[in-house]
């Protein structure tokens, strides 16, 4: 058998095996499977009988650790047996599972546990591990495998923490003793199940005596009834968490509760003043803001919302009273326009009340109050007034210049009626066909009417204070232009009227009407006839429908377009004004042949030619020719004009082309690269009002007679271009229309060569060359020191 062993429960055991007598000892076993504790089956049915040894498996129990173990030490587990341990070493002890090895440690010899580290039961509360005894030698277990639990026993090393803390709660002002605020709740993480480590109580730290906590429950309650919010709106309080039930040496943790006392309606809205007075200008719009009045209340909210009206004063109707829903000011209203001459002032009494009253506080008093305003209006300057806004006027469109139309009136509203003076916005007459006089305002003609043109004027009149011209009222004058018969009748529209040749007598050619820009009260009514020239003619005649149209038909048959293709007929038309009006107007009728259903197909008069062409046609053929005569005119001008182009087309392109100029050159006897032509014929234009006064100080080394210049010619090639830039620098300086003495000219020679040839040593044969150097004695002091190395054979006269 393997068992176990943990300190007093050791020992317990042992004391139950004393006590027990071996016949009833019977084995219990621990079932692999499930791990519960249950009856051998091995155990004997009889008492009697012989008992027989069986083979027993693990036996054991949880073991027990306490967490957070701070001594130098391992800490001592339990103990593991096995009864085929006979105590020789041939069993080894072997241990696997959470924490084996790393946590755990077992003596393979004697089957003892430790552990080797802290154990945190917060972090993990119980460890499964399996152990099992092997044979030493053959590494073959001699017990079943099997699991044990060390669970980790709980100390008190958490305190209480409100993890939904600091909190924030509400309270309605003035309520009861008792009322429930908030409930705060604590956690603690060690084991509720194990001694008073996780039982919590609470109780209150700051925050007396307004407020108060249940120790069990953490419910937080007022203390004090009636707690206005007008007074004190808020409070911090501090609830304290301990656990170990509250007893001496447990730990403890703190939060803070921010309660606030939520408003309720509990004040009524007071004016500050009984009466009020305010002072506004008659001339205020309608709709403007008179005056703005306030009844406090010491409420927020919704509770402090409140409703204005006038209860009553003189003026009714005048003014209005709102509130401002978002100052809650009770907004005075002007409604009607006021006038100082008729009333200087009004009183109104108003009344305030709560719009959101609470019955439970109804016994505080009324929720409402009055107060009296008194409105006084101060005189203002006004500008004229006229009697009528809007003055209708009739005039005749005949009417005279300078007739009378009517007359406008205006009058000063002031208690002072000052003198008034009118006239006329002339952009409201801007052609001036009327004008007013300027202190009776009659109205009268200035220019002849037409009522064709305009037959509706709208004027603007001015009246304007005398003594205080900017006081200006307006009017407006309608006048409207009566009508006369002015006008004649006129054909409605430009008629084209077509006859065909087979027409036949009697036939309606054409209808005809008329219109009138006049405009009779009585509606038009027109007269036609034909003109009494050709009243008797054969062709046509005339019939009045009688309804403002009329009729033209056939008097006859057989028209042909080669005898007349065109008749003028003038056809005369009356209108039914007094007096009557009439005008002849001519009505064309072209001649056409027409098919079978009487459509036109051509109309006009008929070309006589011998050819078969038309005449239409000979103008068509006439114009292409001109035409192509006129196409080649152009383009023979063209063609004289056109120049060769300096660039030809190919050369004209050369953007993005690179033209490169690499010949080094041969210097200056390469004739190639240079032409030495072009200073050899050298013409130099002497200009004879250049200053010759003046002569450069340049040296010349070629000696030539000063009355007489050689030709280019004669000279020697370095000469010449010696000579050419120096004739160049004599023309700058002497020249006075030379550039400015700051401009920069370059002239460069670089010359022949020196006369004495090269002086390299390079030449020489060796360095004891028998030349003679006695010549650099003549060359002057610039050779001295040359001469002296080199004009003397004698080496050590050198060095002398």
């Amino acid at each position: 058998m393997m068992g176990w062993c943990c300190s007093g429960i050791c020992r317990a055991l042992a004391l139950l095996a004393l006590l027990f007598p071996l016949r009833e000892r019977g084995c219990w076993g621990l079932n692999p499977s499930s791990g519960d504790l249950e009856k051998s089956p091995h155990s004997d049915p009889d008492p009697w009988e012989v008992l027989h040894r069986h083979k027993r498996s693990w036996v054991w129990n949880q073991f027990f650790v306490l967490e957070e173990y701070t001594g130098n030490e391992p800490l001592y587990v339990g103990k593991l047996h096995s009864d085929v341990d006979k105590g020789d070493g041939k069993v080894k002890y072997v241990l696997s599972g959470e924490g084996a090895t790393s946590i755990f440690t077992i003596d393979e010899n004697t089957g003892d546990i430790h552990a080797t580290k802290r154990l945190d039961r917060e972090a993990q509360a119980y460890y499964t591990l399996q152990a099992q005894a092997v044979d030493r030698l053959t590494n073959l277990p001699v017990e079943p495998r099997s699991e044990f639990v060390v669970k980790v026993q709980d100390i008190n090393d958490n305190e209480p923490k409100f993890l939904d803390g600091p909190y924030l709660a509400g309270v309605p002002e003035m309520s009861p003793l008792g009322t429930m605020v908030v409930q705060v709740a604590a956690t603690d993480a060690d084991d509720p199940t194990y001694g008073n480590s996780a039982r919590v109580v609470y109780s209150i730290i700051h925050g007396q005596p307004y407020f108060s906590v249940e120790p069990k429950t953490g419910v937080i309650r007022t203390a004090l009834p009636n707690m206005d919010r007008e007074t004190r709106d808020q409070y911090v309080l501090v609830i304290q968490a301990k656990d170990m039930v509250g007893q001496m040496g447990g730990l403890s943790g703190t939060t803070s509760v921010t309660v606030t006392l939520t408003d309720v309606n509990d004040n009524p809205p007071r004016f500050t003043h009984k009466s009020y007075q305010y002072t506004v200008l008659e001339s205020l719009p309608v709709q403007s803001v008179v005056a703005r009045i306030k009844a406090a209340d010491a409420d927020i909210g919704s509770n402090a919302e409140m409703d204005y009206r006038i209860m009553d004063g003189d003026g009714p109707g005048m003014f209005n009273i709102t509130t401002d829903e978002d100052t809650q000011d009770g907004v005075i209203i002007l409604l009607k326009p006021l006038d100082f001459e008729t009333k200087s002032s009004f009183s109104l009494r108003i009344e305030a009340t709560n719009r959101n009253i609470d019955s439970n506080f109804l016994s505080l008093g009324p929720f409402s109050d009055t107060t009296s305003v008194k409105v006084t209006v101060e005189d203002v300057n006004e500008p004229p007034v006229f009697s009528t806004a809007l003055s209708k006027m009739v005039v005749s469109e005949d009417a005279k210049v300078g007739s009378s139309i009517g007359r406008v009136s205006a009058h000063d509203p002031d208690t002072s009626n000052n003198g008034i003076r009118y006239s006329i916005d002339r952009n409201t007459d801007l052609e001036r066909f009327f004008n007013v006089d300027a202190l009776s305002g009659v109205i009268s003609t200035a220019k002849p009417l037409d009522r064709e043109a305009n037959s509706v004027h709208n004027l603007t009149i001015f009246a304007i204070e005398s003594q205080d011209p900017t006081q200006i009222g307006k009017g407006i004058t309608l006048i409207t232009v009566l009508d006369i018969n002015d006008n004649a009748p006129v054909f409605a529209i430009d008629y084209e009227t077509l006859l065909c040749e087979n027409a036949m007598p009697g036939q309606v050619i054409q209808t005809i009407s008329a219109v009138d820009k006049d405009e009779p009260l009585s509606g038009h009514r027109f007269y036609f006839a034909l003109a009494a020239s050709v009243a008797g003619n054969l062709n046509f005649t005339l019939r009045d429908n009688k309804d403002n149209t009329a009729s033209i038909l056939t008097k006859r048959g057989g028209f042909r377009r080669r005898e007349q293709p065109v008749y003028r007929l003038p056809v005369l038309i009356v209108d039914s004004g007094s007096p009557a009006l009439s005008s002849t107007n001519t009505l064309s009728v072209r001649v056409c042949d027409c098919d079978s259903d009487g459509v036109a197909l051509s109309c006009g008069a008929v070309a006589y030619t011998a050819t078969g062409l038309s005449t239409g046609a000979l103008l068509a053929i006439l114009g292409c020719i001109i035409t192509l005569l006129v196409m080649v005119l152009l383009i023979v001008t063209m063609r004289r004009r056109k120049k060769e182009p300096l660039i030809l087309e190919e050369e004209r392109d050369i953007r993005e082309n690179i033209v490169r100029y690499d010949d080094e050159g041969g210097g200056e006897e390469d004739t190639e690269a240079f032409d030495m032509v072009t200073l050899r014929n050298l013409n130099v234009i002497r200009d004879p009002n250049v200053r010759r006064d003046v002569t450069p100080d340049t040296p010349t080394f070629f000696h030539y007679p000063s009355t007489t210049r050689p030709s280019y010619k004669s000279l020697p090639d370095n000469v010449v271009f010696r000579e050419f830039i120096w004739e160049r620098l004599k023309d700058a300086d002497v020249d006075p229309s030379a550039p400015p003495y700051d401009s920069l000219q370059t002239y460069a020679f670089e010359g022949s060569g020196s006369v004495a040839e090269s002086l390299s040593s390079l030449e020489s044969l060796s360095t004891d060359s028998d030349q003679n150097y006695d010549y650099l004695s003549n060359w002057g002091p610039r050779f001295k020191k040359l001469a002296d190395l080199y004009g003397n054979s004698d080496g050590t006269s050198v060095f002398s």
